[in-house]
């Protein structure tokens, strides 16, 4: 058999990060908390952060996506010590890491509005949109509308009160 009919095979580690893009779809959550804070400027801040959840016994698989990532930690799900959390909180991280590898390993994945507000949010807090009122308006409507679809816990309070919160005394840009 000649090298032209050779299928193609992947690296062992193109294979794992392939794999991995798999476990996230399943068992990955891609947050943005927003947080109320007394000394944040308009009263809250934006918390982007991801997940992998899996059964202590499959903690293999969460070493193995803190080997890839190069970054991560590993604790107990709080509330429940049977079931592991591999978590990147770090923006720096979520930009460097998460972010390409999202877009380079993710491009099958039935999540791809979630994967694309979560983006935009990340970026937007790298250009330091959230600085402005009306930025970080448009950042926590982003938010919100990451987890529309009510999978998941429901926020704490409703848009129109965080909007009208950080917009007080403030007319947002047209």
């Amino acid at each position: 058999m000649g090298g032209a009919n050779q299928q193609e095979r992947l690296s062992n580690t193109e294979a794992a990060r392939w794999f991995l893009a798999g476990l996230i779809e399943g068992e990955g959550s891609f947050t943005v908390s927003i947080k109320e804070h007394p000394t944040a400027r308009y009263g809250f801040y934006v918390d982007p952060e991801f997940f992998i959840y899996q059964h202590k016994t499959g903690r293999k698989l969460l070493e193995m996506a803190r080997e890839i990532f190069g970054t991560g930690r590993i604790y107990p799900k709080p509330g429940n010590p049977e079931v592991l959390v591999f978590a990147i909180t770090a923006r720096r991280s979520l930009r460097e890491k998460v972010l390409p590898f999202i877009d380079k390993y993710m491009v099958f994945s039935a999540k791809k509005r979630e994967l694309s507000l979560f983006k935009e949010i990340v970026l937007a807090l790298e250009r330091k949109e959230h600085l402005s009122p009306a930025g970080l308006a448009r950042i926590v409507e982003k938010a919100y509308a990451l987890n529309a679809a009510g999978k998941g816990r429901e926020r704490k309070r409703p848009l129109p009160e965080v909007l009208e919160r950080i917009l007080r005394g403030h007319t947002p840009d047209p």
